[in-house]
């Protein structure tokens, strides 16, 4: 009888011990997350390239896969050819000018020719009188040529400013066609096959960077005071019967409080609102999103 009440005092001061050991054990609790980047297809067709598998490492800008190009291609095409054809029938204005240029440079010569013989009583003023006539027809036919000449060129500039946007919109467009990894991490999930008809906002792969977690804790009231942006704190991962800590730096505290979470344990159990935080923890490759960790104030 003496023996079994040793043994029941030993079991309710562990059990006592036990409590107390575990309440200071933690401030807050959570999960861990990470930022996930949900990867969708911006051009329409189908995939007929996607060399990704979920677990894959992917890196920033990494090519995955292709969507077909081939009309935007071949329209592509169509509008360099246009280009050239509208190229080769722009104007040299230049050279279509001299020709008029020349044309009165000689008549001018001539004037003076007339106006020396004028003088040498050799010319009469009639010839005089035809030459200035001549010249006056054959500059204001060089100031109606430079007009039209000049209207055509900027017309055909314009076209040809409007083709060079075209085209640039296709290449836009063909760029969409590549499936590219926005960000290093892992492929969480795969949506699409190749073979798949992709539409533009069809989700094809989730991506995350997993060198980095993110714990959801939460804390009350009480525990504001005790943290700030920055702080370094110790988060404890559960791996069931084994743990590891790992240090951790509150990154984010909500400004506002919000009702507990029925999953997430408080040192308050008390307390119907509480505030989260986050803590930004270095990955060794062990934590994983969903797990559980505790939190720790240094």
């Amino acid at each position: 009888m003496k023996t079994a009440k040793i043994i029941t005092s030993a079991f309710i001061v562990l059990l006592f011990v036990s409590c107390g050991k575990t309440d200071g054990n933690f401030d807050a609790a959570g999960s861990f997350e990470t930022t996930e980047i949900l990867v969708s297809a911006e051009a329409q067709g189908r995939i007929i390239q996607f060399d990704i598998e979920e677990g894959q490492s992917v890196t920033e800008n990494q090519i995955v896969g292709y969507i077909d190009s081939t009309q935007l291609f071949l329209k592509k095409e169509q509008l360099i050819a246009s280009q050239k054809g509208l190229q080769s029938r722009r104007p040299d204005i230049r050279k279509q000018m001299a020709v008029l240029e020349q044309q009165i440079t000689t008549a001018k010569t001539e004037k003076k020719r007339v106006e020396n013989l004028l003088k040498a009583n050799a010319a009469t003023t009639k010839q005089l009188d035809d030459v200035n006539a001549q010249i006056a027809v054959l500059e204001k036919q060089l100031a109606a040529s430079k007009t039209t000449l000049e209207s055509t060129d900027e017309g055909m500039s314009s076209d040809n400013k409007a083709l060079d946007i075209q085209i640039q919109q296709l290449e836009d467009q063909l760029a969409k066609c590549r499936i590219i990894s926005p960000a290093s991490g892992v492929v969480l999930t795969k949506y699409a096959e190749k073979g798949e008809l992709a539409g533009a906002g069809k989700a094809l792969f989730k991506v995350a960077n997993l060198d980095n977690m993110i714990l959801r804790a939460y804390i009350t009231n009480e525990q504001l005071t005790q943290i700030k942006i920055g702080q370094k704190v110790t988060v404890t991962a559960d791996f069931g019967e084994e743990q590891k800590q790992y240090e951790g730096t509150i990154s984010w505290v909500s400004a506002k409080s919000e009702f507990t979470p029925k999953t997430i344990q408080t040192r308050d159990e008390r307390a119907n609102l509480v505030y989260a935080i986050k803590v930004s923890v270095k990955n060794d490759g062990y934590l994983k999103i969903g797990m559980y960790g505790n939190v720790r104030f240094n």
